[in-house]
């Protein structure tokens, strides 16, 4: 008899909830920064770099936990998560030296990516009738997990010290991931259940080998570069943007609460990026993936030209901090989505995860935002990331769709 919660959307709420427990270990990091360097005395530079290296490991390796994933199942896979991602702030919490904090963000990394890449891969083969939907829901909890966690891990870190935060909260969400890792199980989707006919999507599964040597797939890998890389320049540097405006300490009431701007929009860009996921992966369902990125990237290169021109007022600073991380978050839930509906959902989890290494590249490009904004002229770096980003909206739309189009069609074809 089939245990109540091996249906799948038990299992994707599952997914979810790891996805919420681990975006701290990015999502948060910034509200470390400050205090790690008034009690060390380190270099910002010195500190953000373990930031990078987090992020490089947590993606890069995403391929390879992948792998396991389609291999061994899940549950093994976020287990091992689990420990690492508690164990990277557990040293955190202890970090006497840098290379202490680097270590830190390897460990980390490690947890973040076996998690980050189970749930989504997981989503995918559950649900071949709504993976944008799924993907994107799954991807949501990583935007948006952070939203609920965030204020309290500030007060913790005010009252009782940064180490403490580390400490308490690390053992906290790798607890509770490990406990969740026992009840997943290998995908089953339903029988039958199919795509609708508007998504062009593959009936050819091709392992992660076989999708880099084709040149579709670079294709959309240089696209989700371009716009990640353009929304992690911004949405990495919101907070120095803040503060160049002038902003970041005001005083802002909202539903009767009063915080600094830059926690409040901080709060409210992490909700914004975890409602756009599942949104927009559903709209791409209904109405085709390259439609709806043509639309989101055009309106995220709008609204970085928007915070440019108006964001030196408060309300406008946080509305348009709002919409870049609205319609650049929608990136973690179409491109999973797309890389399925091209190259089979077989190999699902390796072939997402090897994707996925295009936003550890991105990352590699975010200190040029730093050059970009030398003297806090922060116009260059939204002017940059407003044209990539426009730039990337037309090239799926033109370029992209009938590509993928032609090569899907071919490969059927061949299949048959």
């Amino acid at each position: 008899m089939t245990k109540p919660w091996h249906n799948r959307w038990m299992q994707l709420i599952f997914g979810i909830i790891c996805m919420g427990l681990v975006a701290n270990l990015q999502y948060a990091w910034t509200l470390f920064v400050n205090p790690i360097q008034v009690k060390t005395g380190w270099a910002l530079s010195a500190i953000q770099l373990s930031f990078s290296i987090f992020i490089v490991v947590e993606t890069w390796l995403v391929p390879v936990e992948g792998w396991m994933v389609d291999k061994f199942g899940p549950r093994f896979v976020i287990l091992i998560g689990a420990v690492f991602a508690a164990a990277g702030w557990v040293i955190d919490s202890y970090a006497t030296s840098i290379e202490m904090l680097y270590v830190a963000a390897v460990i980390a990394g490690i947890g973040a990516g076996c998690v980050y890449g189970t749930c989504v891969g997981n989503a995918l083969k559950w649900f071949p009738d709504k993976r944008g939907l799924a993907a994107g829901l799954t991807a949501a909890g990583f935007g948006a997990g952070a939203a609920i966690t965030v204020i309290p891990i500030g007060n913790m870190i005010l009252s009782a010290g940064y180490e403490q935060a580390f400490l308490f909260f690390g053992l906290a969400q790798g607890g509770l991931i490990f406990l969740l890792a026992l009840l997943m199980v290998k995908p089953t989707p339903p029988v039958g259940v199919q795509a609708a006919p508007r998504i062009v999507t593959t009936k050819v599964d091709y392992t992660s080998g076989q999708m880099i040597r084709k040149p579709l797939f670079w294709l959309i890998y240089a696209i989700f570069v371009v716009v990640a890389a353009g929304g992690l320049m911004v949405t990495a540097q919101i907070g120095p943007i803040a503060k160049d405006y002038g902003l970041a300490t005001l005083p802002m009431s909202f539903f009767g609460a009063t915080l600094p701007l830059l926690t409040m929009t901080l709060s409210i860009d992490n909700l914004c990026n975890g409602f756009t996921r599942p949104l927009c992966g559903f709209i791409s369902d209904r109405f085709g993936r390259e439609n709806t990125m043509f639309f989101v990237f055009a309106g995220e290169g709008l609204a970085m030209l928007g915070l440019m021109h108006f964001g030196r007022d408060p309300i406008a600073f946080m509305t348009f901090a709002a919409l870049i991380f609205l319609f650049w978050g929608e990136i973690f839930s179409i491109f999973p989505a797309i890389c399925a509906d091209t190259f089979g959902v077989k190999n699902a989890a390796s072939n997402a995860g090897t994707l996925y290494t295009a936003k550890g590249t991105a990352s590699l490009l975010v200190p040029l935002a730093s050059v970009l904004s030398a003297g806090g002229n922060w116009s260059f770096v939204l002017v940059a990331g407003a044209i990539v980003t426009v730039t990337a909206a037309f090239s799926a739309k033109f370029i992209l769709a009938p590509y993928r189009k032609r090569f899907i069609e071919s490969a059927n074809r061949n299949a048959a």
